[in-house]
């Protein structure tokens, strides 16, 4: 409001009086070159972003909104864009006005957004310095989470395989800046240059190639450990046992989209398949379908679902099938008023028992997968509710060879439930079994026909954060292994239990 009524007290007597401009006035064809970047370049890609967001449903949000969020990229930036004018305040002071172009000149658009990102740049040392391509993220990133918090824009079809195919040019370490500035490794991908090397989780790193990390911000930080191209980085850590220095290499990291292991019966203790999802996508169907037919006959499965997402609603189908058959899974909502049905074409490849894991990070179309196990009886779903954020991305080729992702479609159960914004909640909460005492308490209530199962899925009219506060998120990742693996094995492995719980759905 304030922005409004400056731009309303200050300016609005000089629009009555000036002549209006052209946005194509804005720059020079002569000199295409400005602060390293070439505006008309530039300006074509964002032209190009416009025009192509204007093909998708903004949730009644228009581009004015579009070009107010790139305020998003400094706090102390505020952009109001009115039918007349598009006005750049920063801190206290008007820097930049420019008139509105008409409805559909996505040329001019792109120029004021040029324009607006060369007042950035002068202001923003950062932005500055950044490279065509993380002036880009920047930029559009702030345009784009603006509509949609959860969109983002991939820059180059290379990342955009880098990012959803699973591969990471990297060392192979994630880590953290705690309060006091220091940057404490939290994990090391299996088999990369750090694990190679001995890093661990918990190792403090004091600097890389001898410059200190208290002088190096975390986009510095990120850059160095992971990018496009191989590299060699030296870095001296603090662990438990002292001072050490490593030599690390970033290098191609291949993620798997899901991981099989397969616990080989001894005597008469049946075999189980342990299947974790990470992500849902073809990748992890063909490894899930290649399991299945290797162990065809195993006792039971634990489809484990904590850490899983996805945004492909095609292929949550398909691992859905694998289990289900020809069932509709989910029902995705891209307007109020209509609604795609998803249904698997074919046969199911197993009868086996199946113990589904959920938690808090479960999202997406892997809710979706969760669900189509619960609403057919066909699993029983244990572990803690699942995030409620239930999303399937819109995908936008840009000309430059980008591309620009909104998660715009939301998804319901195959049978028309809410998941978004609600979840989907387990019939045994983890987060209630602390000890082994209480483990034993809740077998011995399930074999003795005491235990009460809590199925609030069917329950709509219970508050869901009652739900999520009677069954919380389980802090500690030891504790959730270690109840998850006991308490799924001892499901599948005692038919008295799984056929207990079954009738409790």
């Amino acid at each position: 409001m304030k922005i409004k009524r400056l731009f309303l007290s200050v300016l609005l007597p000089c629009i009555l009086f000036a002549g209006p401009l052209s946005a194509a006035d804005l720059f020079d064809k002569d000199e295409p070159v400005q602060a390293g970047i070439n505006v008309f370049d530039v300006s074509a890609v964002f032209a190009d972003i416009y025009q192509k967001l204007d093909t998708v449903s903004w949730g009644g949000k228009n581009i004015n909104f579009a070009i107010e969020s790139l305020e998003k990229i400094s706090p102390n930036a505020h952009i109001a864009a009115t039918d007349d004018r598009v006005v750049l305040v920063w801190k206290d002071s008007i820097i930049a006005n420019y008139p509105r172009p008409s409805a559909g000149n996505w040329d001019g658009f792109g120029q004021i957004t040029t324009a607006l990102v060369l007042k950035f740049r002068a202001l923003i040392p950062e932005l500055e310095k950044a490279s065509e391509s993380e002036m880009y993220q920047t930029v559009v990133d702030a345009l784009i989470r603006g509509l949609d918090e959860n969109g983002r824009y991939i820059y180059s079809k290379q990342a955009e395989v880098l990012e959803d195919g699973r591969i990471l040019t990297s060392v192979g370490l994630e880590g953290i800046r705690d309060t006091r500035g220091n940057f404490r490794v939290q994990g090391v991908y299996k088999d990369s240059s750090a694990d190679v090397a001995g890093v661990k989780s918990g190792d403090l790193i004091k600097t890389i190639n001898s410059i200190n990390i208290s002088d190096m911000n975390d986009a510095d930080i990120n850059s160095m450990f992971s990018g496009f191209n191989s590299g060699t980085l030296k870095l001296k850590l603090l662990t438990p046992s002292g001072e050490k220095s490593v030599v690390l290499r970033r290098a191609t990291i291949v993620l798997a989209d899901a991981d099989v292991i397969h616990r080989t019966g001894i005597g008469e203790t049946p075999s189980i398949l342990e299947i974790v999802v990470h992500r849902v996508t073809d990748g992890s169907v063909s490894i899930i379908n290649e399991a299945l037919a290797k162990y065809n006959d195993v006792s039971g499965i634990v489809l484990d679902l904590r850490s899983a997402t996805g945004d492909d609603e095609s292929a949550a189908a398909k691992l859905s099938g694998l289990f289900l058959g020809q069932v509709p899974v989910m029902r995705i909502i891209e307007t109020s008023k209509s609604e795609v049905e998803v249904v698997p074409g074919g046969k199911a490849v197993t009868d086996a028992p199946v113990v589904v894991l959920v938690s808090n990070t479960t999202s997406g179309t892997a809710e979706a997968v969760a669900s189509a196990f619960y609403e057919n009886g066909r699993g029983i779903l244990i572990g803690t509710p699942t995030s409620g954020n239930a999303r399937i991305a819109t995908k936008i080729d840009l000309n430059n060879g980008g591309a620009l992702e909104l998660l715009n479609k939301s998804i319901k159960t195959g049978q028309g439930n809410d998941i978004d914004g609600r979840g989907i909640f387990p019939l045994v909460c983890l987060s209630n079994i602390r000890s082994d005492s209480q483990q034993g308490a809740f077998f011995l209530n399930v074999i003795n026909g005491d235990f009460r199962a809590k199925d609030f899925n069917k329950n709509m009219d219970v508050s869901i954060d009652e739900i999520r506060k009677g069954c919380p998120v389980i802090t500690s990742g030891e504790d959730e292994d270690y109840l998850s693996q006991a308490v799924s094995v001892k499901i599948l492995t005692d038919q008295k239990i799984y056929n207990k719980l079954m009738n409790e759905l």
